[in-house]
């Protein structure tokens, strides 16, 4: 029982935190610029793929380095010239933008590098066990995301909270006239902004790929879910999906470890009843649940607190 809770608890905080690093990108792109990227999985899984074709070119390292910047630059154009012209037209304007953006990402890809998974493995320098923990070896690699995820966590706080960067942005989204008259120009924040925020959702596939599986559906697999953390979060809010993360993969690997079930408490049903159906639900595991708790959990937060966990606003 021990070993459940240790290695469930390393691999819970280790899967919060790559949800955390895919996440910070898109609230950051939130509470400046108010823009709900749907395509924001999209970039994620580009930084999978730069970071594999890079990797196979020039290595592991500096694929680290370039394909962040290549999906930020990538970022900055979709703004530019896409978001930027969307924006007179409302948030609907650019949800559809944003969602229509993400499906023709998935078909550039799929059309490059094909539907199927691609042999992106973890660099030589960090293929080694780290340590043992009751007979079972942790991955170096492994502790490696999760030192970056924690870096970048107090780096973007840093910067937000405590740098006249930040102040800059923040003020520029709520009052955009103002700081143009202060000489600065908001059309370039925004762009920066926005490509920050895609750079970070490639620094997430560039280190999530080796230890994961690199496809052309990853984005798809992962979307659905990052939306659950910065909603449970609070929208906007980057403590907020750094704890709604480790929330949420706290709750799945726990939940997937575990094969409990009505039926192992209160015991089996009596087949005399002849109710099929609820038999079937009596003798559902936790294991089998795991994939929508946290959906579920986002309807419970949505009903109690529409704002989120820490989340100030509510639109």
């Amino acid at each position: 029982m021990l070993e459940l809770i240790v290695i469930s608890t390393l691999n819970g905080v280790l899967f919060g935190m790559l949800l955390f690093l895919l996440s910070s990108g898109l609230t950051v792109i939130f509470s400046m610029m108010g823009v709900l990227n749907f395509a924001h999985a999209s970039f994620y899984m580009l930084g999978a793929f730069f970071g594999y074709q890079l990797t196979r070119w020039i290595g592991f390292w500096p694929a680290l380095i370039l394909a962040p910047l290549l999906v930020g630059a990538v970022g900055m154009a979709v703004e530019r010239y896409g978001l930027r012209q969307t924006h007179k037209h409302g948030h609907v304007a650019e949800l559809l933008l944003t969602f229509g953006l993400a499906f023709a990402i998935e078909q550039v890809v799929q059309m490059i590098w094909g539907k199927l998974p691609m042999d992106y493995r973890v660099p030589e320098l960090l293929d080694f066990p780290a340590f043992t923990i009751f007979s079972t070896n942790y991955p170096a690699y492994k502790m490696f995301m999760l030192l970056v995820s924690v870096v970048i966590f107090i780096a973007l706080l840093v910067v937000l909270k405590r740098t006249r960067v930040g102040l800059i942005v923040q003020a520029a989204l709520t009052h955009p006239s103002m700081v143009a008259h202060l000489g600065h120009n908001v059309g370039r924040v925004f762009m920066l902004v926005f490509g920050v925020g895609t750079a970070l959702a490639a620094v997430a596939g560039v280190i999530a790929g080796p230890a994961l599986v690199t496809q052309s559906d990853m984005a798809a697999l992962l979307g659905p879910i990052l939306f659950v953390v910065i909603v449970v979060g609070g929208l906007g809010s980057l403590p907020g999906a750094f704890f709604a993360s480790l929330l949420i993969g706290l709750l799945q690997t726990f939940a997937v470890s575990m094969n409990g079930s009505l039926a192992s408490v209160f015991g089996p049903l009596d087949p005399s009843t002849g109710a099929s159906l609820l038999t079937d639900v009596w003798n559902v595991t936790i294991a089998q649940i795991a994939p929508i708790l946290p959906y579920v959990l986002l309807v419970l937060v949505l009903i109690v607190r529409p704002m989120g966990l820490m989340g100030t606003r509510e639109t």
